[in-house]
């Protein structure tokens, strides 16, 4: 018989609550629940804060939160859960850094938090109460961690560098415009 501690408790309500809001902010991108725009509106949405082609970008986000949100919430190839919401929280801050940190004030606090606790659920590991436990750590493995947090830190730095040379120009446009007239 498997004895749990308030260790693997913890980690739980961790996956529970992260995985749960990240389910749910994907499903919003996605399908349009919970009062989301579905596919269509976040596509505008994301191309007009320069993640572009913009129903990708979409597609891409609300995956890695809905999905990675789902494998956290049941403990279930953690590192690659963890680090794929890492990822698109990321892509989250970087909008919301200009807006300065209190998400009251449209900052990055609540992204940022987000992107933080699910990676560390990557590296701390589900705990027992998890389908990685039940099944043997089979898609769990040490060398899972730095490979998946390596990879998506790779890929989201792409996006990011992409996204930020493109308000960087499209400002230089419009200052341009401001001198021209």
């Amino acid at each position: 018989m498997t004895c749990f501690d308030r260790r693997d408790l913890g980690l739980l309500l961790l996956r529970l609550g992260t995985g749960g809001v990240l389910a749910a902010h994907g499903a919003q991108k996605l399908f349009g629940w919970f009062g989301g725009g579905g596919i269509s509106g976040t596509a505008m949405a994301m191309a007009a804060m320069g993640y572009v082609p913009g129903k990708q970008s979409a597609l891409a986000a609300g995956l890695a939160e809905a999905g990675g949100g789902t494998l956290l919430a049941l403990g279930l190839a953690t590192p690659a859960a963890g680090a794929s919401a890492a990822g698109a929280m990321a892509g989250a801050t970087a909008v919301n850094l200009p807006h300065g940190f209190f998400a009251q004030e449209g900052g990055f606090e609540y992204a940022a938090s987000l992107g933080l606790t699910a990676a560390g659920l990557a590296v701390t590991g589900p705990g027992r109460i998890s389908l990685d436990h039940l099944l043997g750590h089979t898609v769990n493995r040490g060398w899972m961690v730095p490979a998946a947090l390596g990879v998506t830190a790779a890929a989201t730095l792409a996006v990011l560098g992409a996204r930020n040379n493109r308000m960087r120009r499209a400002t230089e446009g419009e200052q341009a415009t401001l001198f021209d007239e």
